[in-house]
């Protein structure tokens, strides 16, 4: 009987606490939101909405809860590191502005803070 209640006690605790088992699931929608908003932008072909995207596809991620956090963190340095190695023409100060809105975003912080004038509404 006190095993049984510690199991019932240990998973209880486990169940509330960790949540270990929604990790998985939340990272995988974090990465649709950010495929989400890089086809958006993509799609936008709005100048100077760049960052923008980059917040709001953070944000939506990190909504998920810690593996949508942890997707757009990976997804957002990743791409980075592509972009400044793989020659696209972008300097380290484009790329470290990229980095403040993907913080931003991820921390919660208002997406429209990066929106530019005339974004169509739709994004």
């Amino acid at each position: 009987m006190k095993l049984l209640l510690a199991g019932i006690v240990l998973f209880l605790i486990v169940e509330t606490n960790a949540q270990w088992y929604k990790f998985p699931a939340q990272a995988a929608r974090g990465a649709g939101d950010m495929w989400r908003a890089y086809n958006d932008m993509k799609g936008a072909n709005w100048k100077h909405s760049d960052k923008y995207f980059h917040a709001r596809g953070n944000y939506d991620a990190a909504q998920r809860g810690a593996g949508g956090k942890w997707a757009a963190a990976v997804i957002s340095n990743v791409r980075e590191e592509w972009q400044r190695f793989g020659k696209s023409g972008r300097g380290d100060e484009d790329s470290a502005a990229d980095q403040e809105a993907n913080r931003w975003g991820r921390g919660g912080g208002d997406p429209n803070r990066y929106r530019p004038a005339g974004l169509p509404d739709e994004f």
